[in-house]
């Protein structure tokens, strides 16, 4: 039988990140090749145009699971009805700007856009955050739509995630989907910690530990983390641009997981509200590993944490404390 459409909303949907997502959620890519959609997407007024023209390649495309189009500029519009919600939309930190001053314009943008996703979206509705801060925003978005719960307010750092996968793929000189189990802790800034304690490869002669393989501690506790920590800013400098394929395709890995959950043995990194596990406050939106089923995310626990991981997991949890308080300081 036929499945129900899922009303899957794309703030910021005229952008970069937006562009590339688009046509993948419609494809079948972040929900499954069976499963239907509708868009929902949404953008400031000044980008109206633009929209619109996304809206018009989406109807050329013809893709046969795309079952309608709401292109808008009106959040209560964009949010009505919508069963998954991915916050792409957001304003960029420019150049001579303080942080502060960037933490207040995403306070008001999430603020007001948490209102319209509590009253209008569906019950139940799923929210990946991906503008940066996007821990932050994340929790802004929470402490402003108190009846969604707090199990359904997600960001995005399975791209850290897959780029951690990725730059153990290329050391070894093996197939990206026989890596596992890279964790991603923390903040998705340069201050995330990428570990690679529990990571496995799948081999000829069985699953072996990525330390052994790689047999390089110093590289895979300095420049492996570093690469990882600061792949967005490389991006930059090499496209001009931000990332936005690989970001877009990491969302949909995220909602993908989430909603059909992990294979048997294998966990993902998702930003999700800390409940003191590992020693991370709570009240933090904080990168942890963790599987899926059932539409419900949860915690790997009992996972060793060394001395060097303890003090990378603090050191991020810090810098998370203070963006909290930094957010805040510009409510009041």
């Amino acid at each position: 039988m036929a499945k129900d459409p899922v009303r899957v909303l794309v703030t910021g949907a005229a952008g970069q990140i937006g562009y590339a997502l688009v046509p993948m959620i419609a494809r079948g890519v972040m929900l499954g090749a069976d499963q239907p959609v509708i868009l929902h997407m949404l953008d400031i007024p000044p980008a109206a145009e633009a929209l619109n023209g996304v809206k018009m390649e989406l109807v050329d495309a013809a893709f046969p699971l795309l079952k309608g189009v709401v292109a808008t500029t009106d959040a209560v519009e964009a949010c009505t009805g919508v069963n998954i919600a991915v916050m792409v939309g957001g304003f960029p930190r420019k150049e001579g700007m303080e942080r502060k001053d960037v933490m207040s314009k995403n306070v008001s943008i999430y603020k007001s856009q948490a209102s319209a996703l509590e009253k209008h979206a569906a019950a139940n509705c799923k929210v990946l955050v991906v503008a940066n801060p996007a821990n932050t925003n994340a929790l802004i978005l929470k402490e402003f739509a108190p009846s969604i719960p707090e199990k359904n307010i997600t960001c995005l750092t399975r791209l850290d995630h897959n780029r951690a996968l990725g730059q153990i793929s290329e050391r070894l000189n093996v197939q990206v989907s026989d890596v596992k189990n890279v964790i991603i802790w923390g903040n998705h800034s340069s201050t995330q910690y990428p570990d690679v304690t529990h990571t496995t490869v799948n081999t000829p002669a069985g699953e072996k530990p990525v330390r052994e393989l790689v047999a390089d501690d110093q590289w895979l506790n300095t420049e492996f983390i570093t690469t990882v920590q600061q792949r967005g800013a490389a991006i930059i400098k090499a496209r001009k641009l931000s990332s936005a394929l690989s970001a877009a395709s990491s969302a949909c890995d995220h909602i993908r997981d989430w909603v059909l959950g992990t294979p048997e043995g294998t966990w993902v990194s998702m930003g999700v509200y800390s409940d003191g596990s590992y020693n991370v406050p709570s009240g933090l939106i904080y990168s942890f590993p963790v599987t899926c089923k059932n539409g419900e995310w949860c915690i790997v626990q009992g996972l060793s944490i060394d001395e060097f991981s303890r003090n990378k997991l603090d050191l991020t949890a810090k810098e998370l404390s203070e963006e909290k308080d930094l957010a805040y300081s510009c409510l009041s």
